[in-house]
């Protein structure tokens, strides 16, 4: 009897347990962060919250970005999830978007007017915020997550968390979107983005960053894969030239690479899609 009653008290016990300590269990937790961070409220957008807890469980499947225009690229993921980044509507992908992203440093980078039918608008700023824009949103098999950094105004003065490093992970992968990045990443910055096996770059010279400075944030992310993006004016050379032997170099008539963990490169590899 007395085994029974503690078996009965052991059951009722886990029935009692407070539903917020259920509802913890279905929080997605990023697979590409370097320290725990406690995530706000997830936004679950078109799955169920058990469903979320399969986000980037395959890592046998492949992702498919393709090279649109200017600092746009257009992600496909497995569960059929359609994401440009930093969508201004003049660079059109080749199928309408599920998600865009968006910066605010220049309209070139946004748009006021995305198309219909683009369910997920997500800004990588908050006017009148002092945190800047947090999304923490799970839709099909990719979980969107962001990090604010500052941008440069047009009197040269910064302004707080005007742009953001956009990341997707999605299929095992950590993808990466710099934006409009102005300055060198702080260490707690580098903490919040965690691991990215791809990194998009802005390779413009110094609109964003110069050459020089912009090499050193791609050195410490050490993405296995990097994509510029972004280029005004100096040659691609210019950028190429700012690395040493530990990176390779791939130029590529096609403006579409297929991404999975399998596939990634051994060695840190700029890769140069068409178009760039």
């Amino acid at each position: 009897m007395p085994h029974l009653l503690l078996m009965i008290l052991a059951v009722l016990a886990v029935f009692a347990a407070p539903r917020a300590s259920l509802a913890q269990v279905e929080t997605p937790v990023s697979q590409c962060q370097m320290i725990a961070r406690s995530l706000p409220a997830v936004t679950f957008a078109s799955v169920s919250a058990s469903a979320a807890l399969r986000v980037q469980a395959k890592a046998n499947e492949e992702v498919r970005i393709t090279y649109v225009g200017h600092s746009t690229f257009f992600i496909e993921t497995p569960g059929g999830v359609k994401i440009a980044t930093d969508y201004n509507g003049w660079y059109k992908p080749p199928a309408l978007p599920t998600v865009v992203t968006m910066n605010k440093a220049h309209s070139s980078h946004y748009t006021t007017n995305p198309e219909p039918g683009i369910e997920y608008v997500l800004h990588g700023w908050q006017e009148g915020s002092e945190t800047g824009a947090d999304h923490d949103v799970v839709v099909g098999d990719t979980y969107i997550r962001n990090v604010p950094t500052d941008i440069r105004g047009w009197g040269g003065a910064m302004e707080p968390n005007g742009n953001s490093i956009f990341i997707f992970e999605v299929a095992g992968l950590c993808i990466g979107h710099l934006g409009h990045l102005h300055h060198e990443l702080t260490e707690k910055q580098y903490a919040e983005i965690g691991r990215l096996d791809v990194l998009m770059v802005p390779v413009d010279g110094g609109l964003t960053m110069g050459a020089e400075s912009m090499s050193r944030v791609v050195q410490r992310l050490r993405s296995a894969l990097i994509l510029p993006m972004h280029r005004r004016g100096p040659p691609i050379s210019q950028f190429l030239s700012m690395f040493g032997k530990g990176f390779d170099a791939v130029t590529d008539d096609d403006a579409t690479v297929t991404v999975s963990i399998r596939n990634l490169p051994k060695r840190p590899t700029i890769h140069i899609l068409s178009g760039v």
